[in-house]
């Protein structure tokens, strides 16, 4: 009897460790991991925006949903990373929007030189290409979540800078077709640059100006090879995240109304960023004795006529939808 008894009582513990595994299992099975590939280091305020995006989904879902954040391109390099996402081989992802032109004109709409030139005009531009962007990325099976600029582009020389003219014969870096073209327009002379070349081809004399952002400007230390920054706020180049609708669809309700939860609020509060980030980085130029310039009207007038001219040659690349992004921007 009292060996029956002993039986009874190691069924029931083997009996609730079964139970307890079973759970065990039942808990790990209901938690989704998605890797996603960024591709900016850690100290980067779209990787920082990203992480605090992340860390909210798995509050908001009670961590049922884990997003693991691989940054700086060390899951997949960043020309890799939409394609990943596409195929399903990354659930979730991050990339340079205009960095998608090559596929369609519609994506290099935010980079347009001084089509939009400040945040309030880059949101309305944004709100205007929205739905074409949606569009794009909803045929092949992706869904765009948020997106958030980069400091806005200004023109750093070896002068002050008052009228178009000024450029003329410049010797201009340019490192896409866009900046090329710029160049080309303001009479300046373009010349292929990437970022880790600048402060050599400037002290070599291989350029003379550039257009790019404050941060770009301020982690290349211009100071070392130039005076001058020409606050033309000429486009805000965005990064966008987007999901494989795939996986988005076999997220629960509840777990598809956290996600955009969150990316709303990773999408206003990165543009807050991008705005901090902008301050931060012209009040490093200043306080290493770049002079920073405020646009004469002129000038504006004149870069805004620039504008005009590759604004309508985007706009025959982008055909249809590039009419419809214009005319709802521009009303």
């Amino acid at each position: 009897m009292l060996h029956s008894r002993f039986l009874t009582k190691a069924g029931i513990h083997m009996a609730a460790a079964a139970a307890l595994g079973l759970a065990g299992i039942t808990a790990a099975a209901a938690e989704t991991k998605w890797d996603m590939p960024t591709p900016y280091g850690d100290s980067n305020f779209h990787t920082q925006n990203i992480s605090a995006f992340a860390e909210e989904v798995k509050e908001k879902t009670d961590g049922s949903l884990v997003i693991q954040v691989h940054s700086a391109g060390s899951l997949f390099k960043h020309p890799e990373i939409k394609n990943a996402v596409r195929k399903g081989l990354a659930p979730i992802g991050e990339v340079l929007v205009s960095r998608l032109s090559n596929e369609d004109a519609v994506f290099g709409v935010d980079s347009v030189p001084f089509l939009a030139p400040s945040y309030d005009k880059a949101w309305k531009l944004y709100q205007a290409a929205k739905p074409a962007m949606e569009e794009k990325l909803g045929e092949q099976g992706l869904q765009l979540l948020y997106a958030v600029p980069w400091p806005p582009q200004g023109v750093y020389a070896k002068k002050e800078i008052t009228k178009v003219d000024d450029m003329k014969g410049l010797k201009f870096r340019a490192y896409n077709a866009a900046t090329e073209r710029l160049a080309q327009l303001a009479g300046a002379v373009p010349t292929q640059v990437e970022v880790p070349d600048i402060p050599t081809a400037f002290s070599t004399g291989r350029v003379e100006a550039m257009i790019t952002s404050p941060s770009t400007g301020a982690n290349s230390k211009a100071w070392d090879f130039l005076t001058h920054y020409h606050d033309t706020q000429a486009w805000l180049p965005k990064n966008m995240v987007f999901v494989n609708k795939g996986a988005f669809d076999a997220l629960s309700e509840a777990e598809k109304a956290a996600v955009l939860e969150a990316a709303a609020d990773a999408e206003k509060r990165g543009w807050e960023a991008s705005k901090v980030e902008t301050k931060s980085k012209t009040n490093v130029l200043v306080e290493n004795g770049i002079t920073v310039v405020q646009p004469s009207s002129e000038l504006i007038k004149e870069l805004a006529a620039i504008g005009e001219t590759m604004s309508a040659e985007w706009q025959a690349q982008a055909g249809e939808a590039g009419a419809a992004i214009l005319e709802a921007y521009k009303n």
